[in-house]
């Protein structure tokens, strides 16, 4: 699930291939962009931003995406297969002479000054793996709803760019506490914020996403995707339930006896 290490290590993947080299070959599959070609444009960078990619070009021009829960974009060298899905999911091609990068199941692509960045990424908190981050200000944001459930308060990108579904079931369970305990109510929030820098910083060069150091493919990640199952610390079935206002639901994963706090929705 692509969450702010899986999108920095794509922004770093895109740059390598791209940057510095004219575009041989521009494709953007959606309707708003079908006229746009930015064939003969040099790619400047490719930066993240939180979970959100921002391809800089010559011209003064930003290409935006977004992967939400499955969209990649993959990088190819001439002649190489492309594996990234079926032809009719691709959204966008962008090729220089040495590689070709194909955008798959794209929800968000979009084009715009680069002067107006601000405009799709402004509202977003500290950055967790950007030249932003400020912890201080992660938690001020954080804390300024403190009747908030805590799980919720992770996934507001307002508060702090980077953690999705996955960080934010393991970070409670790390912390020892429920997803809905109210933010207000967790004991010294400095640490919540501390390890979830921890843990990004920790990932952000692996292939595959740990939490617990443990290298088996099945006890790589504490809680999440693990419902059913005995938590790895103390033998509890893991409990998942949708958290999150009407619309906006999210699965999250816990261990009811490892996480002090409110237990959320009684299993059906």
């Amino acid at each position: 699930m692509p969450e702010g290490d899986t999108v920095w290590q794509t922004a770093q993947r895109l740059h390598q291939a791209l940057a510095g080299s004219p575009l041989t070959r521009s494709d953007l599959r959606v309707p708003r962009l079908a006229t746009v070609d930015l064939t003969g444009r040099q790619v400047l960078e490719v930066v993240p931003r939180g979970k959100h990619l921002l391809t800089r070009v010559e011209g003064g021009l930003t290409l935006h995406s977004h992967l939400r829960m499955d969209g990649s974009w993959q990088v190819y060298e001439p002649g190489e297969r492309w594996r990234g899905g079926p032809h009719h999911q691709i959204r966008a091609i962008l090729a220089t002479a040495a590689h070709t990068a194909v955008g798959y199941r794209l929800p968000v692509l979009e084009l715009l000054r680069t002067g107006d960045e601000d405009r799709v990424v402004g509202h977003l908190g500290p950055d967790l793996l950007g030249p932003d981050w400020d912890p201080d200000e992660a938690l001020r944001r954080l804390l300024a709803d403190p009747s908030r459930p805590l799980g919720e308060a992770l996934l507001d990108q307002r508060n702090l760019a980077g953690i999705g579904n996955v960080y934010k079931s393991e970070l409670c369970f790390v912390l020892r506490v429920s997803p809905w305990l109210p933010i207000g109510e967790v004991s010294s929030p400095e640490r919540l914020v501390a390890h979830a820098k921890k843990l990004l910083e920790a990932n952000r060069n692996r292939r595959a996403r740990v939490t617990t150091a443990e290298p088996r493919p099945d006890r790589r990640l504490w809680v999440y995707g693990r419902p059913g199952r005995p938590c790895l610390r103390c033998g509890t079935p893991v409990r998942a339930a949708d958290q999150g206002r009407a619309g906006q639901e999210r699965s999250t994963f816990w261990c009811p006896s490892c996480q002090a706090g409110p237990q959320g929705p009684a299993p059906s």
